[in-house]
């Protein structure tokens, strides 16, 4: 797999994990998990297919230090900053165009940082997979057999069916749905032909400038002008300026539902995107009455008549009668909430932000 290279979008906040997700520490450099960062994870799982130089990551410049603490094998040239956060396409297109001026041959694996994989060894085979398609100009992406009917989760449609690599069927899309409600979301189960939209992405780089060319001609206009001022003294400068006036959209909007040459690889990896507490609860170990305790205090465990609930904790915190909760304390905020509405967490930030309760984002 000549000119392969892996991008990890690690620049997100995590609002959905709030509390413990904040500003200046968000959910991909914390250790939910294992003792490791979600960042620091999402390299070493990919480590026997992608050297350290093959490894970039597109990040705020805020984020970037402590990120390169983490993974300090990753050169950090490799390290490519945004000034601020301005949704995932702008970061992307500004990523890949660093990458074709590296490597004008590239095939890039756009990967999140935030994501938890159970079967990394197939995963890698997936990725594998994915490059070969992606040399027939394709965009390739990871679908997630669903496992029931989300509505936290964006879907891919399959079409036909296009070729079998090495043991992966690979069809073409047909569309992208973004997170529809539960009737539709049954519905969407219920046909067999749809795969959860897991945000993964092959592409080469030279198909991917001229889909930007084709159907985000300012987003395209202002990465190829930074993408020949990438070695000028006043790059920093030149890149500032033009982020003001970059378009804020995410890659599914942007290119992904409009494009007409993706195809994706439904598979089951064990993928969870960590998007939200219950999310977490799925994936951390829970004992005989469902409960999860994390946490410095975690050994002593006061929980009475308790079930299906989450307690993250550096103290003693004790639940009493409650079931499918979800309690997070952190130094300067208390979480408590049922699980179904965990999404929900995002509009707490949003009305911090809003009245001005900066210190607490």
């Amino acid at each position: 797999m000549n000119h392969y290279y892996a991008l990890i979008a690690a620049g997100g906040h995590g609002t959905r994990l709030w509390p413990m997700s904040r500003a200046r520490l968000p959910k991909q450099m914390l250790p939910l998990i294992d003792d490791h960062s979600m960042f620091r994870t999402s390299v070493d799982r990919i480590r026997t297919l992608f050297s350290p130089e093959d490894i970039f990551v597109v990040t705020s410049r805020e984020l970037a230090p402590e990120l390169q603490k983490e993974v300090g094998q990753i050169p950090p040239e490799n390290f490519i900053i945004e000034p601020y956060a301005k949704n995932t396409a702008p970061a992307l297109a500004l990523a890949l165009s660093y990458i074709q001026k590296r490597d004008p041959e590239a095939t890039v694996a756009i990967l999140p940082a935030d994501h938890h994989i159970v079967q990394q060894e197939k995963f890698c085979r997936v990725l594998e997979a994915a490059w070969q398609v992606a040399q027939e100009g394709q965009i390739v992406t990871l679908g997630i057999s669903p496992s029931h009917p989300a509505t936290g989760f964006g879907y891919i449609q399959q079409g036909r069916g296009l070729a079998e690599v090495d043991g992966f069927m690979v069809y073409q899309s047909r569309r992208f749905t973004e997170k529809p409600d539960i009737v539709r979301a049954t519905q969407f189960l219920a046909s067999g032909q749809y795969s959860w939209n897991s945000g993964m992405f092959i592409w080469r780089v030279d198909r991917a400038m001229r889909d930007f060319e084709r159907y985000q001609p300012a987003i395209f206009a202002m990465c190829s002008y930074l993408q020949s001022a990438f070695d000028a003294p006043d790059y920093a400068e030149k890149l500032n300026d033009i982020w003001e006036t970059m378009p804020s959209l995410s890659i599914d909007f942007a290119i992904m539902e409009k494009a007409d040459n993706i195809a994706v690889i439904p598979n089951d990896i064990g993928w969870s995107d960590v998007g939200n507490w219950t999310s977490l609860y799925d994936i951390l170990p829970q004992d005989n009455f469902g409960n999860c305790i994390k946490g410095d205090a975690s050994d002593i465990r006061v929980i009475l008549d308790t079930r299906d609930t989450l307690v993250l904790s550096d103290r003693l915190t004790v639940a009493i009668g409650v079931e499918d909760i979800v309690v997070v304390d952190t130094d300067d905020a208390l979480l408590i909430c049922h699980k179904d509405r965990t999404q929900d967490v995002k509009q707490v930030v949003d009305y911090l932000r809003e009245n001005g309760n900066e210190e607490y984002l």
